[in-house]
């Protein structure tokens, strides 16, 4: 493996134990507020090398494969190379970003459930054999375009709770992994594993129970066929926090070690993409604009009207919305406050306040109703667990410029990689030293990516 991408433009501040990533943030907002004040980043590229310690005293052997999708800045997936981690990807580009980086096509799935001919064929070439498929109509395309494909059943899994709405799933029945096998069998096309995947917005456990159950009901069926199966696939869904890690290990490892043991020869690996990058990125936004609103127009609907008519209402509008860093909020809710970087006074009054983003689409709704103190154009919001949904991707609004990513590393995390043996020569290359008083210029202090 090469380790690191040699055309990357980036580096990697590394902080001395005096400074901490929230002066990172203060010096960035200061070089941004008199040079343009953009939205950007600050990446902490530890919290991955954290996060995979944790991942490994708590859910080993089960081997990682970070999916492409969730965060494809080019500083993330090198470290997350480094760290030995695997990755599902989701597109050509995704493989492409990865072989860059030397990664082993063992180490590579494609996870796509709806998969473009061309792109099993690019699979094909690469030498990238494992890929999920979960239709008859699939099988017979990977048939025709990838003769060496290895084949995980992609099982659907009943992790929708009372309240919620059903979305739309992917993933076959039970009794139609049987008829897959027999079109498999007729077609010469090998599958080799089970895959499934667990919402991480699903709070009965007992569904990784279920789930693990119908993978290993699949296992025996490919017995009948003479197929070899020797991977299962648990899926994503994890938070990101140790306890959730820790709940959902409680329920699925004694489920394991009775219908997969270790000398089963069946090797279990997972697709934790938000666990590794969520709350390794911080997003600072800047208020571009600022009206007053009538206040049952900014209340959601059905909620009662309690304040002082007297109040004023505020609406922001900030330089980063759901066509940019905020895209994860048209599908599910945000998880993750406002914070306001200027300092206030603890008894300052607060407001009713909305924030948008800059399209002025009715849809670029970023908090609908949140508690704020009065704010001025140029003030500057801190959102927090912004890792994960969008970066790496290109925005489909015109005007949307994606913001700079400043990468940090602690010296103590540095420290963890080199005790790991995995802080190699050309990994130093992309670190420079940021002392704790960080008075530096901007060409001194920081080299960015967008």
């Amino acid at each position: 493996m090469k380790g690191f991408l040699e055309d990357a433009n980036y580096s990697i501040g590394l902080l001395d134990e005096g400074a901490t990533l929230a002066d990172v943030i203060d010096n960035c907002i200061y070089e941004h507020t008199h040079s343009g004040k953009k939205a950007f980043y600050v990446g902490d590229l530890g919290k991955l090398v954290r996060n995979n310690i944790q991942w490994q005293n708590v859910m080993a052997p089960i081997k990682p494969f970070y999916p492409v999708k969730c965060n494809s800045t080019p500083g993330v997936l090198e470290i997350l190379g480094t760290l030995g981690v695997g990755f599902a990807c989701s597109s050509k580009s995704e493989m492409a970003l990865v072989q860059d980086l030397g990664i082993s096509p063992e180490n590579i799935i494609y996870t796509n459930p709806c998969k473009q001919a061309s792109q099993i064929k690019y699979a094909a070439k690469a030498g990238i054999n494992i890929m999920t498929c979960d239709n008859d109509i699939e099988l017979k395309k990977i048939s025709r375009n990838h003769p060496n494909a290895k084949l995980l059943l992609h099982i659907a899994t009943e992790d929708i709770t009372a309240g919620e709405e059903m979305n739309m799933k992917f993933g076959t029945t039970l009794k139609n992994c049987r008829h897959l096998m027999e079109c498999a069998k007729e077609l010469g096309v090998q599958i080799v594993g089970v895959k499934f995947h667990v919402s991480g917005s699903c709070k009965d456990l007992q569904t990784y129970i279920h789930a693990i159950s119908d993978a290993r009901c699949v296992f025996d069926m490919a017995e009948e066929f003479g197929f070899k199966m020797n991977m299962l696939d648990i899926g994503g869904g994890f938070t990101g926090s140790e306890l959730q890690l820790e709940e959902v290990n409680h329920v699925i490892r004694p489920l394991l070690d009775v219908y997969f043991p270790k000398d089963s020869g069946v090797n279990v690996i997972a697709e934790p993409g938000c666990y590794y990058v969520s709350s390794a990125f911080t997003l600072a936004v800047n208020v571009i604009a600022k009206k007053t609103v009538e206040y049952d127009k900014l209340l959601p609907s059905g909620v009662e009207q309690t304040r002082n008519d007297d109040e004023p209402v505020f609406t922001y509008y900030i330089n980063d919305g759901v066509y940019g860093s905020f895209a994860s909020k048209l599908s599910e809710k945000l998880n993750t406050i406002p914070e306001v970087h200027k300092k206030y006074k603890e008894d300052e009054p607060l407001f009713a306040s909305s924030l948008w983003g800059p399209s002025c689409d009715e849809l670029d709704q970023i908090v609908e109703n949140c508690l704020l103190p009065e704010l001025s154009v140029g003030d500057w919001l801190i959102f927090d667990n912004m890792g994960s949904g969008t970066l790496g991707e290109q925005s489909a609004f015109n005007d949307y410029q994606r913001p700079l990513i400043y990468y940090m590393m602690s010296f103590s995390d540095w420290d963890e990689m080199q005790d790991a043996g995995i802080a190699s020569d050309t990994l130093m290359k992309n670190f420079f030293f940021v002392p704790s008083c960080i008075q530096l210029s901007p060409e001194e202090r920081f080299s960015t990516a967008a």
